[in-house]
């Protein structure tokens, strides 16, 4: 890293600080990088861990095309407010599928997973020094099996079960389905497990799920039947522990080996239809360790080809209340990102430490879905809001964290720190696709009532 660089972010640090040495919830985010991506279905995408943000980005050459591909991580000490970019792969491709995932092991060492987007047989993972995020070992590589073709990364580790850390991805043995790998030793060797939601049909689905974790013995998935552009979505619940996948009730399905058989064998939270096309966006657990859910649905594109629909797309909240799935509209997300991904939303993220509150990214007022025309260029943009509910998600209110752009603000992470402050990290910039984007990667600390 550039010496100018590190000044650069040093001062945007300092005019940022209070005089407790903590970052103000000052209106002006700070910048992480210039250049930078990431995917929704991998994580966590940003861990906070000794007073260190370390954050995962893709980076596409937007100013150095040395950096074309590069997979970096982002550390931004919190107190300072300088950030170190640490280059965990040169060039490995230019897809912002390939952000990498990080777990602190309990050492203090940190792990860090990533892949290349479904193109290739292979992880690869590095392990940082102790307490030492801008210092990794070598780069290690694990094969599922020859066949695989793998995207993604999911890390969580079961204390329960003796500290095994699980990877989740999509693609063993050339099959586009949810899969895992698991470690017994932290993360220093790999054994291959099973495909884990079939979907048996000739057409190649892609179940899409997002993961979370109580980090002791349940690791929670949220999915869908296939992608959005190809099946009318429903979206579905279930959790794993002690072996066993589960339905949200607890009741036991089968063997996480085994597997599930059919997408329907879940708990079910939407039904969708050629007019409600379901796509999972995030999913937290609340402090009874119930699931709660954001997810969006295309609305009213039945029979039209791809890339003439996307032009309403909706955000729902859906949350367990320990008997049954509480489902509600959470608020418009506007139209879609880019032309041919008719279901690509701004996303939204549920605060991992208060899960009545969720950041959202949309380019329409979340309450009555009129088009956010800023007053900065006249053009229509993302921003991103802050919802509160106090009533399990019936009702929420909207804050904005950005207005009257004159960029989109998109694709919001909130990693779990403390109930009194909340890092909301988003992208700020041009996305044109997963391979063409031009991207600032910016964060605020908010500091909560």
């Amino acid at each position: 890293m550039s010496r100018i660089y590190r000044l650069f972010t040093a001062i945007i640090g300092v005019v940022l600080l209070i005089s407790c040495g903590v970052q103000t919830d000052s209106n002006e985010p700070f910048v992480l990088s210039e250049d930078g991506g990431w995917c929704w279905f991998q994580d966590p995408r940003a861990v906070i861990y000794d007073g260190k943000l370390i954050v995962g980005t893709v980076a596409m050459g937007r100013y150095d095309s040395l950096r074309t591909g590069d997979v970096e991580a982002l550390v931004y000490n919190i107190k300072s407010g300088e950030t170190d970019r640490v280059e965990l792969y040169d060039q490995l491709q230019a897809d912002d599928h390939d952000s990498p995932v990080f777990h602190v092991r309990p050492d203090g060492r940190i792990l860090t997973f990533f892949a290349k987007h479904g193109n290739e047989n292979r992880f690869y993972y590095r392990i940082s020094k102790p307490a030492a995020p801008t210092t990794w070992g070598p780069i290690q590589t694990y094969l599922p099996s020859e066949s695989t073709m793998l995207t993604y990364s999911n890390l969580y580790r079961l204390k329960a079960e003796g500290n095994r850390l699980y990877d989740f991805f999509r693609g063993l043995d050339d099959t586009y389905k949810p899969s895992y790998v698991y470690s017994d030793d932290l993360g220093e060797t790999w054994s291959t497990g099973n495909v884990f939601i079939d979907v048996p049909v000739k057409q190649r689905h892609r179940p899409y799920v997002r993961y979370t974790s109580n980090g002791t013995d349940e690791i929670h998935m949220l999915y869908t039947e296939g992608h959005p552009r190809v099946y009318d979505n429903s979206l579905y619940h279930i959790y794993y522990s002690d072996g066993n996948l589960h339905a949200t009730d607890g009741s036991v399905i089968r063997s996480l080996e085994a597997g599930l058989t059919r997408p329907e064998e879940g708990t079910k939270i939407f039904q969708g239809d050629s007019n409600h096309v379901a796509w999972s966006v995030d999913l937290e657990l609340d402090g009874n360790g119930n699931p709660c859910a954001v997810y969006s649905v295309q609305v009213g594109s039945a029979g039209l080809p791809p890339g003439q629909g996307g032009d309403d797309i909706r955000y729902r909240y859906a949350r367990w209340d320990g008997e049954q799935w509480q489902d509600y509209p959470l608020a418009y997300a506007g139209t879609k990102l880019y032309s041919g991904e008719d279901d690509y939303s701004g996303l939204a993220a549920i605060d991992p430490d208060n899960p009545d509150v969720v950041f959202i990214s949309t380019d329409a007022d979340p309450e009555t879905g009129d088009p956010l025309i800023s007053q900065a260029d006249g053009q229509r943009h993302y921003e991103v809001y802050k919802g509160i509910t106090s009533d399990g998600g019936s009702t929420w209110a909207w804050t904005p964290i950005t207005q009257n752009s004159s960029e989109d603000n998109l694709r919001p992470v909130v990693p779990q720190w403390t109930k009194e402050k909340t890092v909301l990290l988003w992208l700020r910039g041009e996305y044109r696709s997963y391979t063409d984007f031009s991207q600032d990667v910016v964060g605020r600390v908010l500091h909560n009532e």
